[in-house]
């Protein structure tokens, strides 16, 4: 006996919220956006910093992934502002402005992972490194969740989308950890930029979704 098919509702087709409720979750769609943005700042100097001063790619990768989630962040309060969420036209420019910020990220990881494993570049261990990504890597999920929640409410794709960069995030919080255990502890340099590299192909993939208007529509 075969058993039927699940149809999957895309979100356009799916029934919008009233004017009051689509009001109410774009507030909290800029709020999230806002909210994330002011810690990927800081994450930003953190990373950069800790990254500069043990001559880690993969710290630095991050740090640039978070200037990366400033942007996609600043995409989706741009996109509920003035009215715009309502805009097929600014809601695909905006998934589109989004799958651009996933291709520069994965470019410039990707490169500088390569230099660093040609020349052989050993970093130094970088404990504060590790705290943020300790930090980073259980909160991300929580943030991507709550605007993935607010993404399936608005039937907004490109808030999906920039949820997946928080995702990518966490993602990649735990590669740095690794990376950079495994250089402090056991003296494997390789591991920081190998780390890295795997990131960027999740990027990619990310990036290609979510130019193609495609989005996880699982959560």
């Amino acid at each position: 006996m075969t058993e039927p098919l699940i149809q999957l509702t895309p979100l356009a087709a799916r029934a919008q919220p009233s004017a009051t409720d689509r009001a109410s979750f774009e507030r909290r769609a800029r709020l999230l956006a806002n909210g994330g943005n002011a810690w990927h700042v800081i994450e930003f100097a953190v990373a950069l910093a800790a990254g500069i001063a043990a001559g880690s790619i993969a710290l630095i990768g991050f740090g640039a992934d978070s200037l990366v989630e400033v942007l996609a962040g600043s995409v989706i309060v741009w996109l509920f502002t003035n009215d715009r969420g309502s805009s097929a036209q600014a809601e695909r420019r905006a998934q589109q402005l989004i799958a651009s910020s996933f291709f520069v990220l994965a470019a410039y990881v990707t490169a500088e992972s390569i230099r660093h494993l040609a020349q052989g570049h050993h970093p130094s261990a970088s404990w504060v490194g590790v705290g943020l990504a300790a930090f980073t890597a259980p909160t991300m999920p929580l943030l991507a969740h709550a605007k993935r929640r607010v993404g399936h409410a608005l039937g907004s794709s490109a808030t999906i989308s920039e949820a997946s960069q928080n995702q990518l995030c966490a993602y990649l919080s735990v590669a740095l950890l690794a990376g950079l255990l495994l250089n402090a502890v056991w003296g494997l340099w390789w591991a920081d930029p190998a780390a890295a590299i795997v990131i960027a192909a999740v990027a990619v993939k990310e990036g290609r979704d979510s130019w193609k208007g495609a989005s996880c529509d699982c959560c």
